[in-house]
This record gives structure tokens, C-alpha cells and sequence, in this order.
């Protein structure tokens, strides 16, 4: 063990004593390194779990609302900040300090901004501008955090140098540390936590309120998982509900991109969000790297794109003959594409860095906003009670106007006016100082009525705030409120999809070179989309989907496309490899586990998805049909450089109704009207159209009626009509209507352009068809959600009336048979694909 002497240089005089203190140098460092570490620890690396802030954040905060650089006002230069930050509170290096005030202005760092910054303030590549360069001020939600500080709602302390105060922590109206997220490293110890949304986030702490012991399943129901500020993806949740449940875990982060044709001739990969933390220029680098070294194939060029307007947007062009999903697969295999985010969730509690959980960082939150409020109530019920009072003295003064000015007048001074006030009237030495010091303007008869009035609301107001400090309930329920009204202000939509199952992901493609097998794309009623493994008829009692019924089967193959049918005669290409894949194990099939069409088309907001087609130029050809009687079929001859085209020109008011493939001219065309009229009539009478062509006349419809169902019917094969009856001043939806089933084979075939046979007699109350359907038997029906609905037993006439329903129904869908041929025919719905509001994935 060493030890080490101190001693001073210079001779001491001959009166000074010589001494010297002998230290053990491992105690001496063993001290000195703890100090530091603390320092470390409580003063800049970690946050505090109640407003989420590291104290020059929270120095930041204070100093830019003590310079009144609210929102309303101009942006001033980052230096003052910085200046006045370090002058008065930090005594530390600029650098760091601005660097704090940038990350706070950073929208792809915060979720929620704490200020708005003017000037270059950096990229997640790219330093940002010096502070002599750039401007700041508070962002509006940077006022939620240092709202009635002025209100004794938190403690202060001394500066470093006790010449001014700073707060100890911020009254923070919405939980920062969760929204916002926060990194640091200290000395043993590090945190990183991630951004979460803000509407979330305030639900569950207001699920947390109501409910103290709510556990941390019913807090995910609310929290399902970060949000990140770059939006992308997360998959894999489990480590997710780790650290919500011990502060520790990891998840993975996933670029958003999309397969689109960029040229005539060739395909590429858009991304337009990467993960957190993660710049286009580390991407880019990354895969430039990858394609010189040859570890990375199918790359023809790489395009950066971003800009301020459009954002994020990088272009990696595909080379023909690679499948754009499989090198997209390599690229999050290779590349920051994908990226690992581990959370610890440290943070320092009454004092002590602890490790917490999502249960755990809400509580602390509450607590501390219960603990703000009831501050603030205190305070301003004090400062009302002192109005109240004073109020009072004034009252009673102008009640006594003539004594009080006898007794001024009749005073030597001002201390004998008072002590007179208070003997002769009972007044307090406030309210006596008060009335002297009141200008005699205000005693008239005009400011006795405000007085009264000002009474009766100061009281109001006293009472409202003793019932909040008096009830526990009734401050928690102050609490609620006040976050319910921040997250309708502030909260923005989620930005990160998250994904339960680790590597899943749209397309399973795991080679470069896949297999361009055939295989079947299906429509639901509910609108979702998938495909699948192979072109084996659904088999057993495949006659509908688990929970739903199909709209539209089309064969076609993996890397082949489809087209989706709108309601405005639009035709958009869908490539099949972006479809989900159902098992091939699935008996009956279920698209329980297909995506959304609005995933893969964009809709304006009057249109529908009203079936699929073939692009095939050797395939079946196309049968529309419109709700004005329109019929058309359309050759098969569509652009190939184009995603989207017309397939119809429409009239003013119209639209299309239904849309099927026409496997065979022997085939019938059928219309079924609102006003309960069905015509049948073979499809070799409707000779095809190009795509411009406007079709012609179908159904002769009278006055007043629309087509509501139109789709194509194998006469030789078992079929049914469906159609359900109701009044036509009800609103959509609340009726359930009467429904009648009968044999298709009972109406008549007639003529193009005639008017078809009664499909349904109306009963009392009922004057037109809700819904209408024609298909192969037996028919099944769901609801808007997909869930089975029991039909009546089918009757022997045409035109008989209906059987009042159980349950509403949504849509209807018929028999699948067992030759491929037969799956080229559309089944049609009662209702267009993906209408519902209630259209989402079971």
C-alpha cells in the first residue's frame, strides 16, 4: 500500500507549525470516483421519472420561458440560449448545452417536440449549424411542462451559485419520459428508452388513475408498444413486454418500404421510413459497399430522393430477372435497414436510479401530477381566500363610505386611519391598508355590483377547489381531465406498425430466384386480400371463408398481378407476391390472416373496391356493370407501363356496381334492381369494348331505381338468389329487413336492355331491396364484420315476400365448386369490398 504526503514548498515561517496529513491513495480515489460518478448520475445523465427531463433540458426549459420565448413570440438566436442557460443555471460546456437544445427541436428525435427550431438543426446523418446560425423558441408543447410553475406546484433550489433558483422538477402536463423516450450513458449505468405515442400513453395513465391496481396487461391494451418519431416497423413484441414488465428488453426496427414500378421496363424499392436513429446516408453507404464487394445482388441503382416536401424517400432500382421481395430481404438482413433497440429504462426516482417498468413509469407520472394539482389547488384557493378577504374590506367600506372618509379626514396620519379603520368597523390591518390605499373612483355604486359579483365567483371558485383538495376522487378526476384535453390537442396519429410475430413480414421470399407458381388471389367481403400456396380448388367444404365470404377468386400466379375494380371504373394493378400467403392446411380457407386492400391501393374517399380481374391478355375478359343499367365487357387489352387506368367511361352520377370475369359467353349477365327487378340474359348478346368505351344498356330501369347487384352466373351448375328487402328511409345499417332465397333457375333469361322479372314482393314498410345476390348454391351470409348470419330456407316462387332476419346482413357469398375453371367466376356481395366502416382483419 502506498501512501502519499502533502507538503508545502516554500519554508514556513517559524511560527507555523509543520503539518502533514498522510492519505491512503485508494480511499483518496475510491472517493473522489464516487463523487464524480454521483455527479455523473443525478446531474447529466439520467432523467427523472416524473417529468422525464435531464436537468439541462429542464434548465433549457426554465430559462427559455423566464426569457418569455412562449410560441407566440419570435425565434431569438441559440446562443442567447445557450448563454443565459450556462450564465445562470449550467456551469458547463456550451457545447453540451446546445446539443441538448437541438435534440429538442429534432422532430425524427422526439416525438413530440420541445421546441421549434429555425435554421439547420441536422439530420440523423448530419451535425446541425452552429448556434450563432440557428433560432429557437418553445414549442407549444413545451408549455405543457412549464405550465403554473409560477403556482407553487414544485419546489426550487438554489443555482450553483445561489445568486438565482431553478425548479427541481417540472409540473409536466403529459408524460414526457414515455412520449419523448430519452438515452444517456453515465458512470456504471446507462438509459435508453424508446418514443411512445401520446394518445396511448395518456389512455393508459388514465386507465392507471381510475383503476390504481390495473395490471400491466390492461395497461398494453392502451400502450401495445413504441412509436417511434420515424415511423417503420417493429416485429417481435415479446421484447417489447419485457421491458414493459422488468425495464429491460429488445426489439427489432424495420424500414417501411414498398415494390413499385419506377420505369416502364423496371421495378425497384421505395423506402420512405427507416428505422430510429438510423439516416439515409448510413443506408446508402451501407448497400454501396455491399454491391462493390458482390455480397449484395439485383441492385441496378441507388437513388437518394429526400427532400424537404416530400421526405424520406430512397429508390433502389431492381434489375430484371430479381425479385424486388427478395432483395428487400437482403437488404434488412445486411443493411441498417433493420435494426436491433435495446430499452433500459433507468431513471432516477425520489433521488435513486431505478430500473422500471410501463406500470411502474406511469405510477410515478400519476403520482407526481396528483401531487402538482393538489399544489395548485392550494395555491389558488390561497390566493382567492386573500381576494375574498380583501373584497370584503371593501365592501364594507362602501356600505360605510360617509364614516370611513370621516374617519380618514378626522386621522393625523395614515397608521392612525388605519388602527381607526380596523376599531370602528372590525376590519384587518390588510383590509384597513387596502381601503387607504384604494383610489375613492372606485367606491361608487358601479363598483359596489362588480364587487358583488367578483364575491359570488370567488366563492364559487373557493368551494370548487375545497372539493377538489377535500376528495381524492375528485382530484384524480381533475387529473384525467386535464390529460384528456392535452391528448386531444396534441396526440397525432401512430407512426410505427407494429408486428407481432418475428420475421413475418408481407412476402415470405427467401430466394432471389423464386418460383413463379400458380396459385388463386381472394377478395373477402371485408376487403382483405391474400393468396394461395397453389391453384388447388378450395376443396371440402370450402363454400365460404371462416368468418367471412369471398367476393372475387382469380387464378393467376406468384409473380403475376391482378386487377382491382373500382366503383369509378378504375382498374389498379396488384402485384400477387405482396399478398399474404394462406396455409395451404386451411379447410375451409381463412382470410383472417389477409391484409387490408386500402395496404395496397389508394382510394378517393366516395370509392369502393368492387371486385378482382385477370391481366391476362389471354385470359377471361371482364363484365362490368353500372348502378344506371350499363353494362360492358372489356377486352382484355390493357397498358402495361401503367398501375392504374380506366376501364370504363362512366356518365355523370354513375358508378360501378360489380365487376367479374368472364370465363364463358354460355354464361348469363344478371342485374338485380332496388326496386326488386332481376334480368338475366346470356353474355353473348354484349359484344366486348376497348378500355374508353362507355358500354351499353343492360337493364331498363324505371323511375326512381338503381342497380344494386350485377354479376355473372353459370346457368348449368346449381345457383340462388338472395335478396333482402327493407324501407328506404331508414338509415344504412339499422334496418335488418326481410330476406327471401329462391332457385335461380325460376327466373326467365330475356333480352339486352329489357326489364327483368319481380325478384321479392314488399311487404308493409318495405320499398326496396337493401341487398341483392345471384351465385352458385347454397348461399352463405355474413355480417359487415364477417361473422355468419343464418339465411331462410330457399322457396319455390320468384316472386314471393320475404322472411323477417335475425341479424343484419353484410354480405353474401356462394359455393366454391371443384374445378379451377369454375374459381374464374366472381362471387358478388350484397355490399362493396372493403365499404364497411367495420372492415378490418378478424
Amino acid at each position: 500500500m502506498f501512501d502519499m504526503a502533502r507538503r508545502t514548498t516554500a519554508p514556513p515561517p517559524e511560527d507555523f507549525e509543520e503539518r502533514i496529513v498522510d492519505i491512503d491513495v485508494s480511499s483518496e480515489m475510491r472517493t473522489s470516483f464516487l463523487e464524480y460518478a454521483y455527479s455523473v448520475i443525478y446531474q447529466r445523465a439520467l432523467p427523472d421519472a416524473r417529468d422525464g427531463l435531464k436537468p439541462v433540458q429542464r434548465r433549457i426549459l426554465y430559462s427559455m420561458s423566464e426569457m418569455g420565448l412562449r410560441p407566440d413570440r419570435g425565434h431569438v438566436k441559440c446562443s442567447r440560449v445557450v448563454g443565459d442557460v450556462m450564465g445562470k443555471l449550467h456551469p458547463h460546456g456550451d457545447t453540451a448545452i446546445y446539443d441538448a437544445l437541438v435534440r429538442l427541436a429534432q422532430p425524427f428525435s422526439m416525438r413530440l417536440p420541445l421546441a421549434d427550431g429555425h435554421g439547420n438543426f441536422g439530420s440523423p446523418d448530419d451535425m446541425p449549424a452552429a448556434m450563432r446560425y440557428t433560432e429557437a423558441r418553445l414549442a407549444p408543447a413545451a408549455m405543457l411542462m412549464v405550465e403554473s410553475l409560477d403556482e407553487d406546484t414544485v419546489d426550487f433550489k438554489p443555482n450553483y451559485d445561489g445568486q438565482e433558483t431553478e425548479p427541481t422538477v417540472m409540473p409536466s402536463a403529459f408524460p414526457n419520459l414515455l412520449v419523448n423516450g430519452t438515452t444517456g450513458i453515465a458512470v456504471g449505468m446507462a438509459t435508453n428508452m424508446a418514443p411512445h405515442n401520446l394518445a396511448e400513453v395518456v389512455a393508459a395513465a388514465r386507465h392507471l388513475i381510475k383503476k390504481p391496481d390495473a395490471t400491466l396487461d390492461e395497461l398494453m391494451r392502451f400502450v401495445p408498444g413504441p412509436d417511434l418519431p420515424t415511423g417503420g416497423s417493429i416485429i417481435g413484441l415479446q421484447g417489447v413486454r419485457d421491458a414493459y414488465e422488468t425495464g429491460r428488453g429488445t426489439f427489432r426496427m424495420r424500414a417501411k418500404c414498398a415494390v413499385e414500378q419506377i420505369t416502364p421496363r423496371r421495378k425497384g424499392i421505395i423506402v420512405t421510413e427507416l428505422p430510429y436513429n438510423v439516416g439515409p446516408e448510413r443506408v446508402v453507404t451501407k448497400i454501396k459497399e455491399l454491391v462493390t464487394s458482390k455480397k449484395l445482388q439485383g441492385i441496378a441503382d441507388l437513388k437518394d430522393l429526400t427532400d424537404r416536401h416530400k421526405g424520406l424517400r430512397l429508390v433502389i432500382e431492381i434489375k430484371n430477372g430479381f425479385i424486388p421481395e427478395a432483395v428487400l430481404e437482403e437488404l434488412y438482413r445486411l443493411t441498417p435497414m433493420e435494426e436491433t433497440f435495446g430499452i433500459n429504462n433507468v431513471a432516477l426516482v425520489d433521488g435513486e436510479p431505478r430500473t422500471l417498468g410501463l406500470r411502474e413509469l406511469l405510477q410515478v407520472y400519476v403520482n407526481h401530477r396528483l401531487e402538482v394539482v393538489r399544489r395548485r389547488s392550494e395555491f389558488r384557493r390561497r390566493k382567492r381566500e386573500e381576494r375574498l378577504h380583501l373584497v370584503d374590506g371593501l365592501i364594507i367600506a362602501l356600505l360605510n363610505i360617509d364614516e370611513v372618509i370621516q374617519v380618514i379626514r378626522s386621522s393625523d396620519d395614515s397608521g392612525q386611519a388605519r388602527t381607526r379603520l380596523m376599531d370602528v368597523f372590525e376590519l384587518t390591518d390588510i383590509q384597513a391598508a387596502y381601503i387607504l390605499d384604494t383610489p375613492l373612483r372606485r367606491l361608487t355604486r358601479f363598483d359596489k355590483l362588480e364587487l358583488d359579483r367578483e364575491k359570488q365567483t370567488l366563492s364559487e371558485e373557493i368551494a370548487a377547489l375545497s372539493e377538489i383538495l377535500s376528495s381524492e376522487a375528485k382530484l384524480r378526476q381533475v387529473v384525467s381531465s386535464e390529460l384528456a384535453e392535452v391528448a386531444k390537442k396534441y396526440a397525432t396519429p401512430r407512426r410505427t406498425v407494429l408486428l407481432e410475430a418475428p420475421g413475418v413480414t408481407r412476402t415470405a421470399v427467401v430466394d432471389l430466384q423464386v418460383a413463379d407458381d400458380p396459385c388463386l388471389a381472394l377478395l373477402s367481403s371485408t376487403g382483405l386480400l391474400a393468396r394461395t400456396s397453389d391453384a388447388t380448388p378450395l376443396a371440402g367444404e370450402g363454400d365460404r371463408t371462416a368468418h367471412d365470404v369471398l367476393v372475387s377468386v382469380v387464378r393467376t400466379s406468384v409473380r403475376g398481378e391482378v386487377g382491382v375494380v373500382t366503383s369509378l371504373g378504375r382498374l389498379i394493378r396488384v402485384q400477387v407476391v405482396d399478398l399474404p400467403t394462406l396455409p395451404p392446411s386451411a379447410n375451409p380457407p381463412s382470410l383472417s390472416g389477409g391484409h387490408p386492400v386500402s395496404e395496397y391501393v389508394s382510394l378517393q374517399p366516395d370509392e369502393k373496391v368492387v371486385g378482382l380481374g385477370s391481366l391476362d391478355p389471354d385470359g377471361p375478359g371482364l363484365a362490368l356493370g353500372t348502378a344506371q343499367g350499363v353494362v360492358k365487357r372489356v377486352v382484355p387489352d390493357y397498358p402495361a407501363n401503367r398501375d392504374d387506368f380506366e376501364v370504363i367511361t362512366l356518365k355523370d352520377g354513375d358508378s360501378v356496381v360489380g365487376a367479374a370475369e368472364l370465363v364463358s359467353e354460355a354464361h348469363d349477365l344478371v342485374f338485380i334492381s332496388t326496386d326488386a327487378q332481376l334480368l338475366r340474359f346470356s353474355a353473348a348478346l354484349v359484344r366486348p369494348q376497348g378500355r374508353p368505351a362507355g358500354g351499353m344498356a343492360g337493364i331498363r330501369l324505371d323511375d326512381g331505381a338503381r342497380v344494386i347487384w350485377f354479376g355473372v352466373v353459370d346457368p348449368e351448375q346449381p345457383a340462388q338468389v338472395v335478396t333482402v328487402a327493407g324501407s328506404s328511409t331508414a338509415l344504412p345499417g339499422t334496418q335488418v329487413g326481410g330476406g327471401k332465397v329462391s332457385d335461380y333457375a325460376e327466373f326467365p333469361a330475356k333480352g339486352r336492355a329489357t326489364g327483368g322479372v319481380r325478384a321479392q314482393r314488399f311487404l308493409k314498410g318495405e320499398d326496396e331491396l337493401l341487398l341483392a345476390w345471384a351465385g352458385p348454391a347454397p348461399a352463405k351470409a355474413v355480417s359487415a364484420v364477417g361473422k355468419p348470419v343464418p339465411l331462410p330456407e330457399e322457396i319455390g316462387r320468384r316472386d314471393g315476400s320475404g322472411v323477417r332476419l335475425t341479424h343484419t346482413i353484410g354480405a353474401v357469398g356462394g359455393a366454391l365448386a371443384s374445378t379451377p375453371e369454375s374459381l374464374l367466376t366472381t362471387k358478388g356481395t350484397g355490399q362493396d369490398a372493403g365499404s364497411s366502416e367495420d372492415d378490418q382483419p378478424l
